[in-house]
């Protein structure tokens, strides 16, 4: 088990990284104002299964591939990057301009595709990786089994995502109404939305990486 005393640092601290804008708090919330509540929702647990497939790297070594080799973290970053300019520009050029889901097919459709994209925008991100790596050994005391306490911080980190993101959702679901209401909004939202996630995505290109 986890001390208190760690989880009193821990806590605190991840929720800062957690709360810091990002391309998946962008998502969320695009999520949330195109599809309602649930798919915003859906888009945090993504979120969240990314942590965890990050925090399994790490405890099986695959994360200190990226930390320490240049080639492997330039291949996933510039992935990630391309990705995240991918569904920029997916949005600009998006016929429904952000129309409200009304349909359960179609919102069933966009409850998968909410996920999946949010899993793909999470794991994509070798800073991610190289966070949880470098971030969860500090509350791992020397006498502790390393994989089982980076495993329940990993649950604890994902578990803190979901709750902050379906926070998130659940403000944007119940505003979307009120922004979207017209073309002009909608459209605005559409670009804005959409120049986020092309800047998040030429920012990730540009990170450099230094080996420690």
């Amino acid at each position: 088990m986890v001390e208190l005393a760690t989880l009193a640092a821990f806590v605190p601290a991840v929720l800062a990284i957690i709360i810091a804008p990002g391309p998946d708090t962008v998502y969320t919330v695009t999520q949330s104002l195109r599809g309602g509540r649930s798919a915003g929702f859906i888009a945090g647990l993504g979120t969240a299964t990314g942590v965890l497939v990050h925090t399994a790297a790490a405890v099986l070594g695959l994360a200190a591939l990226l930390r320490t080799s240049v080639l492997a973290y330039t291949v996933v970053k510039y992935v990630g990057a391309a990705y995240l300019l991918y569904l920029g520009v997916q949005m600009f050029r998006s016929d429904e301009r952000f129309e409200l889901q009304t349909n359960l097919a179609e919102q069933d459709y966009s409850l998968a595709e909410s996920y999946r994209k949010a899993v793909v925008i999470n794991v994509s991100n070798p800073k991610v990786a190289v966070f949880v790596l470098a971030f969860f050994p500090q509350f791992v005391p020397a006498t502790a089994n390393a994989s089982l306490q980076m495993s329940i911080l990993g649950m604890l980190y994902a578990g803190l995502s979901v709750l902050y993101l379906g926070g998130v959702a659940l403000f944007a679901s119940q505003v979307r109404h009120r922004l979207l209401h017209s073309d002009a909004i909608r459209k605005a939202v559409q670009y804005v939305s959409g120049s986020i996630l092309v800047g998040f995505g030429v920012k990730l290109a540009l990170e450099k990486h230094s080996i420690n």
